[in-house]
C-alpha cells in the first residue's frame, strides 16, 4: 500500500491524533505564583518534559527534561506500567504524569521505572535512588517524603532519598498494595491506590487481593516464542479482586479501614482534606445504592455522611465526592429528572444545567463542567462549558462556543478552550475573570479544517454531527458512512475541530459522514444515558436508524449505500447494526468489538444489564453472537470487516474471534484483519496510518 510521509493518515498517526506538543495535566499553586504542566517539544515528540510558568509574565521554563534525565537512553517500562497506560489510554513517552506536594513546590515522576524529583521554584531536577521498577510516586504535603509503589510494595522515600522503606509489603504474589485493580482503574476512572493525610504523617492504602479473579491468558500468536501473559480479567458475573482500605503510619503500623465489604465491594473514590475526615465512596455490586462515608483514622471506623440509591443505576463522576473548604459534602446527583451540582444537602443547580465534573472548589464557590440541561433557553450542541456555581447563583466563565475545561488555584484559572473555529486547544490563564497569559501548544496544525454542520436530527433530537468533503459542489448524493461510538461515556458529537478530522478525511474520500451521539452517550439528560438499561443493542441501533433517515431529508444522503464504522462499543454497534438491520446498513467496519457480552468486565456490563446470573435472556438478547450462533441476524447478508489486536487485555481478541466463526458458520461474508502486538490502543505510526486506508478501500468495494 503505498503512503507518503505527509499524508493525513500518516501525519495523524506521527502526531497521535495531532495531541503531541499540546499543554496539558496543568496544577495551580496554592499562591498562584505558578502553573505547572506538561508539554513535549514538538508535534511528532512523544516524551513530555516537565514545565512550569509564571502567571504574572506568561514565561515558562522547563523543570524536568526526560532525555537529560536518562541520559538519552531509551525509555524501559515495566510490564505493571504499561498495563497502567493501557488504562488511562496513554500513548505518550517521557513523563506522562506526576504529582506535587501541598505547596507545588516539589513534584515527583517516574521514567524508565525510576524515581525523580524536581524542585518547581529551582526548577533542577534529579533522581532518588531506590528500589524499583517505580510506579505513581507522590510527595507527601509537606515535601519531606516521596510514597510510591514498586513490586507490589508501598514503599517511602525521604525527599533527598534518605531512610528508604517499605510501610507494607505483600503477603502473596496474587496481593498487592497501593495500586487500583483493574476495574477501578478501566472502569471507575480510579488510578491511584493510595492518599497521604494532610498532615503528612500517614497513608490510606488500598491492599487488592486478585485471587478470587479468574484468569485469563493472552498471548501473540505472531511471536510464539514469548511466554503468554497470564492475566486477572473480571468478566460480568463473575468474582471481582478483594479491594481493602488501611490507614498505615510511617512507621508501618496500620488501622483497617471498615465498612460494610460484603454488601458495598467498590471503592469508586477516596478523598482526603484538611477540610474533614478522610472521605469514602462505595458502590454496591449492581451499582444502585452507595455510600458516602467518613474515617476516623484512630480506629478504621466508618460513619455515614450520605447515602445515594437509584432504580437503575448510579454514575461516578470527576472531582467528587469531596469536602468544602467550609466541611460540607459536594456531590454530584440525579435529581428532578437533572444531574445536579449538591452541596451540604442542597442542589445548587437545577433542570438548566447537566453538570459533569467538579473542577475546583472554594469557600463559598465551586467550578464545574456543564452541558445545558434539559430547561436550557436554546441547545448547545455539542458544548461543555465551565460555571462557577454558588449559593447566590452561578455564573458561566467560557463564553465562545466549543468544549471547555478548567483548573483554579490561589486566583489563577487556567482554562482549556477547543473550539470548531480553530485547530487544537487553547490555555488562557485568567486572574479576576481578565487574561493574564497563555500556555503555548507546538502541536501540528492538522492542515483540514472540518466542513461540519451540528444539527438535532428526529423526533428525540438526536445529537448529531455532518461532514461533507471540502470540494463538495452540492450536485449529487453521497454514499453514506455513520462514525459513531454510541454508548455510554462516549461524546462523539462536540464543538470542536479535532475530534472530527479523521471523519473529514472520510467525507474527502467521496462520503457524507455522520457522527450520532444516540441515548445512552453522556451530556444530555440522566434519563438520556439511563434509557439503555436492559435493552442496549436495540437502543443504540435504532437511534442510529432514526439520526440517519431523519438527516436525509436535509442534506444528500444516498440512502442506498450506507456504512458504518466503530472501535470498541463502536464496533459493537457497527456489528449490530449490519447484522440486525441490513435493510438501512450495507457494510460494516467493525473494530475491537464486544461481541460475547459475558465476556466483558463487571463493573461495566453489570451495569447496563445486571448480573448474567439473573438475567441470562438479557445478555443474549443484546450480544451480537450467542452459545448457538447470530442473534436476530437478519437477510441480505453484508460485508463486515472485522479488526482487533490480539494482545488487547480490555477487549480481548476472543470477542472477534468467535464473531468471525460465527459469520463462517452461517455463510456470511466477512474478512478478519489481526493486529499483531497491539492492544485496545493502535499507537503505533504505520499500524495506525494503514488502518484508516485498509477501512477506506473495503468501504469502496463494498458499497461500489
Amino acid at each position: 500500500m503505498t503512503t507518503t510521509s505527509d499524508s493525513f493518515p500518516r501525519r495523524h498517526a506521527r502526531t497521535q491524533r495531532f495531541t503531541l506538543g499540546a499543554p496539558r495535566a496543568f496544577s495551580v499553586a496554592p499562591d498562584g505564583s505558578r502553573v505547572v504542566f506538561l508539554r513535549s517539544t514538538s508535534g511528532t515528540d512523544r516524551a513530555n518534559s516537565l514545565w512550569v510558568l509564571d502567571p504574572a509574565d506568561g514565561g515558562e521554563r522547563m523543570a524536568a527534561d526526560p532525555r537529560a534525565l536518562l541520559g538519552g537512553a531509551a525509555e524501559d517500562l515495566s510490564p505493571q506500567e504499561r498495563a497502567r497506560r493501557e488504562r488511562s489510554r496513554e500513548g505518550g513517552a517521557g513523563i506522562v504524569g506526576y504529582a506535587t506536594d501541598a505547596t507545588v513546590e516539589l513534584a515527583s515522576f517516574a521514567l524508565s521505572g525510576r524515581l525523580f524529583t524536581a524542585e518547581l521554584r529551582a526548577g533542577t531536577a534529579r533522581e532518588l535512588r531506590v528500589p524499583g521498577p517505580v510506579i505513581d510516586p507522590r510527595p507527601a504535603p509537606d515535601g519531606r517524603h516521596v510514597a510510591y509503589v514498586a513490586e507490589g510494595a508501598l514503599r517511602i522515600v525521604g525527599a533527598e532519598g534518605e531512610g528508604e522503606r517499605a510501610l507494607a509489603e505483600p503477603e502473596s504474589a496474587n496481593v498487592t498494595y497501593g495500586l487500583a485493580e483493574f476495574i477501578a482503574a478501566e472502569e471507575m476512572q480510579r488510578q491511584r491506590g493510595f492518599w497521604w493525610s494532610p498532615e503528612s504523617d500517614r497513608l490510606l492504602v488500598a491492599r487488592v487481593d486478585d485471587t478470587p479473579v479468574q484468569r485469563w491468558w493472552i498471548s501473540d500468536p505472531a511471536h510464539p516464542e514469548r511466554d503468554p501473559q497470564h492475566v486477572p480479567y473480571p468478566a460480568a458475573g463473575t468474582d471481582n479482586a478483594d479491594v481493602r482500605l488501611f490507614v498505615i503510619g510511617l512507621d508501618g503500623a496500620r488501622t483497617e479501614v471498615v465498612w460494610d465489604w460484603a454488601r458495598y465491594p467498590y471503592l469508586a473514590h477516596v478523598h482526603w482534606s484538611d477540610a474533614g475526615a478522610p472521605l469514602l465512596l462505595v458502590q454496591a455490586r449492581d451499582q444502585r445504592s452507595q455510600l458516602y462515608l467518613a474515617v476516623d483514622p484512630e480506629t478504621g471506623a466508618t460513619r455515614l455522611v450520605h447515602a445515594d440509591e437509584d432504580p437503575i443505576w448510579l454514575d461516578l463522576f470527576p472531582g467528587v465526592p469531596c469536602w468544602s473548604p467550609s466541611g460540607r459534602l459536594v456531590r454530584i446527583a440525579d435529581e428532578g429528572g437533572a444531574r445536579v451540582l449538591a452541596v451540604g444537602e442542597r442542589p445548587l443547580t437545577g433542570p438548566q444545567l447537566h453538570v459533569r465534573a467538579v473542577l475546583a472548589v472554594g469557600d463559598d464557590d465551586a467550578l464545574v463542567s456543564a452541558s445545558a440541561g434539559a430547561e436550557a433557553e436554546a441547545p448547545e450542541t455539542g458544548e461543555v462549558h465551565v460555571y462557577r456555581v454558588s449559593e447566590l447563583g452561578m455564573e458561566r466563565l467560557s463564553q465562545e462556543p466549543g468544549v471547555h475545561t478548567a483548573v483554579r488555584a490561589g486566583g489563577v484559572t487556567v482554562l482549556v478552550s477547543a473550539s470548531l473555529d480553530h485547530p487544537g486547544a487553547q490555555v488562557r490563564l485568567l486572574r479576576d475573570g481578565k487574561q493574564t497569559a497563555s500556555v503555548t501548544s507546538y502541536a501540528e496544525d492538522p492542515g483540514l479544517s472540518p466542513r461540519v454542520t451540528l444539527i438535532e436530527g428526529g423526533a428525540r433530537r438526536i445529537p448529531c454531527a455532518v461532514l461533507l468533503p471540502r470540494d463538495y459542489a452540492g450536485d449529487t448524493s453521497l454514499p453514506v458512512l455513520l462514525d459513531p461510538y454510541g454508548g455510554p461515556h462516549g461524546q462523539r458529537v462536540v464543538a470542536a475541530r479535532n475530534p472530527y478530522l479523521t471523519s473529514q478525511w472520510f467525507a474527502d474520500q467521496g462520503f457524507a459522514v455522520v457522527v450520532a451521539d444516540g441515548r445512552g452517550t453522556p451530556g444530555r439528560s440522566p434519563a438520556w444515558e439511563k434509557a439503555v438499561r436492559d435493552d442496549l443493542a436495540a437502543v443504540v441501533v435504532q437511534d442510529q436508524v432514526d439520526a440517519l433517515q431523519a438527516l436525509a431529508a436535509d442534506f444528500p444522503l444516498d440512502l442506498s449505500r450506507v456504512a458504518i464504522r466503530g472501535w470498541s462499543f463502536g464496533g459493537y454497534l457497527a456489528a449490530l447494526a449490519v447484522l440486525r438491520r441490513p435493510d438501512v446498513f450495507h457494510a460494516a467496519v467493525v473494530g475491537a468489538p464486544v461481541t460475547d457480552l459475558r465476556l466483558y468486565d463487571t463493573h461495566y456490563q453489570e451495569r447496563y444489564l445486571g448480573h448474567p446470573g439473573e438475567q441470562p435472556d438479557v445478555y443474549r438478547r443484546n450480544s451480537v453472537i450467542d452459545d448457538e450462533g447470530l442473534v436476530d441476524a437478519a437477510e441480505p447478508h453484508r460485508p463486515m470487516m472485522v479488526i482487533h489486536g490480539l494482545v488487547d487485555d480490555n477487549v480481548v481478541v476472543a470477542h472477534s474471534l468467535r464473531l468471525s466463526s460465527a459469520l463462517l458458520a452461517a455463510g456470511r461474508p466477512h474478512e478478519v484483519l489481526p493486529l499483531s502486538g497491539v492492544t485496545h490502543m493502535t499507537p503505533q505510526e504505520a499500524v495506525a496510518e494503514n488502518l484508516l486506508r485498509l477501512q477506506l478501500d473495503f468501504l469502496k468495494r463494498s458499497l461500489k
